[in-house]
């Protein structure tokens, strides 16, 4: 990323960032002058070292897998969501078996016939909530939080990333913390449901709260048609764009591409700087497909 110098004399230079922060003679008026140091940000691990990152997902598979490589599609990462299909089956198990208890306590107690009275008449009418009810309570005490990590290969045996469902159920907000390799806390993620009714957000903000960037479909246009005809064959496929908090820059872009399975390309050309931490915009790449069940 070139850094732009300019001498007392009025000459601007475009120099490498090995000259930042260094003193050069300007070769027309030979004055001395400091070249400004760079605000490129260092990142973590090589494997964020890009402003382009290729994220496709693995279709025929029942936990959610994601490869991630560089602009030439050569490998750097791998998520794994795991889709605990045994916990689901044992929620729908003991749903069948709440089922059948409120069915047979509804047949003992309030048996059909001229016995009836109004009082077993609204205790009957109740029973459907109960059920209803009971299976809400069971998914909630029953329900694992779905995680989400990063690893360096598809061994999975180098963890790089951690993101963490923080709450199984979420009745209007839904946040996600970030964390490091080594547990460290990175940045919070939170969506609204209501307003996903309109338009796709979601929220980026320090572990203190400090707004990092915000995500959202590119169009509120586009973001109701899909509402009324869905991806209509990929014409109308989602994508996204990530603000700065007071949406004055655009950091970056999450563009999917038109073709049978999901790939995505998450563009941060638009941070050259990559004032935005690499580590943050690929994890929130990830979440904007599967945190939103694309």
């Amino acid at each position: 990323m070139p850094v732009t110098a300019v001498c007392e004399c009025g000459k601007s230079y475009n120099l490498k960032d090995e000259f930042a922060g260094q003193s050069v003679k300007c070769p027309s008026c030979q004055a001395t002058f400091v070249v400004p140091a760079s605000r490129r940000v260092a990142q973590a691990d090589p494997i964020y070292d890009h402003d382009k990152f290729l994220v496709r997902q693995k279709k025929i598979a029942i936990s959610h897998k994601y490869y991630v490589g560089d602009e030439q599609d050569r490998p750097l990462a791998f998520v794994h969501r795991p889709a605990m299909l045994g916990r689901f089956l044992l929620i729908l198990f003991v749903s069948f078996v709440w089922v059948g208890v409120c069915i047979a306590a509804a047949t003992a107690l309030f048996p059909k016939g001229p016995g009836r009275n109004a009082e077993s008449e609204m205790m009957a009418a109740a029973m459907p909530i109960a059920i209803i009810g009971g299976i809400v309570m069971i998914s909630i005490f029953l329900a694992p939080k779905r995680h989400v990590a990063f690893y360096r290969d598809v061994q999975m045996r180098d963890k790089l990333l951690t993101v963490r469902q923080n709450f199984k159920f979420a009745v209007v907000n839904a946040t996600y913390t970030l964390l490091d390799a080594g547990g460290a806390p990175l940045a919070v993620f939170r969506k609204n449901y209501l307003y996903n009714i309109f338009r796709r957000r979601w929220y980026v903000d320090s572990p203190d709260g400090t707004p990092i960037a915000v995500a959202l479909e590119d169009s509120i246009l586009l973001s109701m048609l899909r509402r009324f005809f869905g991806p209509l064959f990929g014409l109308l496929r989602t994508n996204f764009m990530i603000m700065s908090p007071d949406f004055s820059d655009v950091l970056g872009e999450l563009n999917r591409k038109l073709t049978l399975f999901d790939k995505y390309v998450l563009d941060l050309t638009h941070d050259p700087d990559r004032l935005l931490d690499r580590r943050i915009a690929l994890a929130l790449g990830v979440m904007l497909d599967t945190g939103e069940h694309r």
